[in-house]
């Protein structure tokens, strides 16, 4: 019985030995499907080749108001996108699933009030209704604002507080770069994968693959609605401040 056994041990180390000298570099090598070839953009924060500019500083072809379809109306001036209240909020022609999204945006250096009273605005990574239906990241003055958290700057609004306040003072550019995956549902409406994203604030990470609990709501606990691709909105808030302004946005889809 001993002879067996060790009869036995040293087969199986033979055989892992001869397995081991048999196993090459190129057994753990992957060379198809081919990535395709994406041209990055010239300077930090430009648009790569791939991706689609939803605003740049000429006109609002790509938007239109979210109540009635119509073209947007909010002012652009010196390649800058300034929310108009009086026409409401506005959202992309074109609708998305999964995306990336870069975004600049700007608190009048002049802003007054406090709290949510001061710069509000929003970005809705997916509208879908009228009024401010959708999931929105916050855009808000933050700099020494003291507000609810999540409802600051960086959150998902009343759902994710950011793991940190980067905020620049008014009167200087902000930027959002968001990886969006959209939730899917059953035939049936029931969710089948729950909504995620990742924003980075001022190159700082202030939401890390979030699970969202459904689209946000000011009042109340948030549900899933079934829904399918969707256009991405931006919010003219009824504040009293002064508005807030939008540049550079361009969103590559994934």
């Amino acid at each position: 019985m001993k002879y067996s056994i060790l009869f036995t041990a040293a087969l199986t180390g033979s055989f892992f030995m001869a397995h081991a000298q048999q196993a090459k570099p190129e057994d753990t090598e992957i060379w198809e499907p081919i990535p395709k070839v994406v041209t990055p953009g010239s300077a930090f924060r430009d648009a790569p080749s791939d991706a689609i500019k939803l605003f740049d500083g000429k006109n609002l072809d790509q938007w239109v108001q979210v109540d009635d379809q119509s073209p947007a109306k909010w002012d652009v001036k010196n390649d800058i996108l300034t929310v108009n209240k009086h026409y409401g909020n506005i959202e992309t022609k074109q609708k998305f699933t999964n995306y990336q999204l870069h975004i600049e945006w700007k608190v009048p250096a002049s802003i007054t009030g406090s709290g949510q009273a001061r710069g509000n605005s929003g970005i809705f990574l997916a509208s879908i209704g009228k009024g401010d239906d959708g999931y929105e990241l916050q855009v808000l003055d933050s700099y020494n604002n003291k507000t609810y958290v999540n409802g600051m700057a960086g959150s998902i609004y009343k759902q994710a507080i950011p793991l940190a306040n980067p905020g620049r003072m008014p009167g200087q550019w902000q930027t959002y770069d968001v990886i969006w995956t959209a939730p899917t549902f059953n035939e049936d409406g029931t969710v089948k994968t729950t909504a995620h994203v990742t924003v980075f604030f001022n190159g700082v990470l202030v939401e890390n693959n979030f699970e969202l609990k459904g689209p946000t709501k000011y009042i109340g606990k948030p549900e899933y609605i079934k829904h399918g691709p969707s256009p991405i909105k931006l919010q003219a808030h009824g504040d009293k401040s002064e508005p807030l302004s939008y540049r550079n946005i361009w969103v590559r889809e994934l």
